[in-house]
């Protein structure tokens, strides 16, 4: 499959978004998925098997977690690892032909229990129960909202907003990542830097809802 080809299979996947029109890094994401993704399919390497890879490479982060401040580091790794086989497995699945509606439900199953693993590490890490909870709540919400609107007829994602999955991304590896290098620094800072991670994702999280809400309203109330 040509680059052009695999371009407008991922735009029709992803609610008509042209990667052309997107800013450099996140073509040239795109297209690291599509290399990656080509040889992985000449591999015979299936699309579930690397949804899978990495839906156990983010239950493996709040563990490493629990070993303390290298830990943050081993689970800041672990989380860069599974953000790459999330976009893999697509990738994998529409350069051999394999796209299925269900493994898009597989996929968006394995993203939403990876994302509460990672705020599990929070949890192990020091921030307090009820904000990693809260955390949880704004990012399934985020989707819920999304997916809803979609079957009320919606056309696309409705916005791209501050919530999306990218984000948590970011914050979780530059949360883990940041905790890990202040604690060895600094010992007994990764509790605070992580904590303001947490923070970063609700309040990310929260402005993504709201930007997210005024699209679904101004789609389906026209």
């Amino acid at each position: 499959m040509t680059w052009q080809e695999y371009a407008a299979a991922w735009s029709r996947l992803h609610g008509g978004f042209d990667p052309e029109a997107a800013t450099p890094v996140v073509r040239g994401w795109i297209r690291l998925a599509y290399r990656g993704g080509s040889l992985l399919g000449r591999l015979r390497v299936g699309p579930s098997t690397v949804t899978a890879a990495g839906l156990l490479l983010c239950l493996a982060v709040p563990f490493a977690a629990l070993l303390g401040r290298a830990g943050l580091l081993l689970g800041a790794l672990l989380v860069l690892l599974a953000s790459c086989a999330d976009a893999l497995d697509g990738a994998v699945a529409v350069v051999t032909g394999r796209v299925s509606r269900l493994g898009f439900v597989y996929d968006s199953v394995a993203d939403r229990l990876g994302e509460l693993a990672w705020l599990a590490a929070f949890w192990v890490a020091g921030v307090p129960g009820w904000l990693a909870a809260a955390g949880a709540v704004v990012s399934w919400l985020h989707e819920y909202v999304r997916a809803r609107a979609a079957a009320g007829g919606m056309a696309g994602l409705g916005a791209v907003t501050l919530g999306e999955r990218p984000t948590r991304v970011s914050v979780a590896l530059g949360g883990l990542l940041a905790g890990g290098l202040a604690g060895l620094l600094h010992p007994g800072w990764e509790a605070t830097v992580v904590l303001v991670a947490a923070v970063a994702w609700l309040a990310l999280g929260l402005i993504g809802l709201a930007q997210l809400g005024r699209a679904v309203r101004r789609e389906l109330s026209s």
